[in-house]
């Protein structure tokens, strides 16, 4: 399952990730950090049944762990397959398929926001 590890900035300095991971012998997969020296934001993923051990590990070093469970949804009346979503995701949610028409692949979404920010026609937004 992907998470969202948040780091506020009383924490930015403290190695909770790899503490975390050293307790728990739980490893994950991090495909996206912004990491500053007054925040740090991860996206990872973790085996489902792995899931609550790790949290607690991150949230008893201060981390603020969420699950991303909403996948990107798209208005295909919306959509004028454009692609401008598709330069822009990080993780290739989006591609063209042999017809030029874009595929979706919601498993592959981190939630970052970038492909809602660049829809020039407003046909994305994030599932509820």
């Amino acid at each position: 399952m992907k998470i969202k590890i948040s780091i506020p900035t009383e924490r930015i300095q403290n190695p909770i990730i790899s503490e975390s991971i050293v307790e728990t012998g739980i490893l994950i997969n991090i495909m996206v950090a912004n990491i500053d020296s007054t925040y740090g934001e991860l996206i990872a993923d973790v085996s489902d049944y792995r899931f609550d051990r790790i949290k607690r590990a991150l949230e008893s070093r201060g981390a603020i762990v969420s699950i991303l469970d909403r996948p990107i949804h798209r208005d295909d009346e919306e959509c004028v397959e454009c692609g401008a979503c598709i330069s822009v995701c990080p993780t290739t949610v989006y591609t063209f398929d042999e017809s030029w028409n874009v595929h979706v692949d919601e498993k592959k979404c981190i939630q970052c926001g970038m492909c809602i920010k660049m829809c020039p026609h407003g046909a994305l937004r994030l599932g509820e």
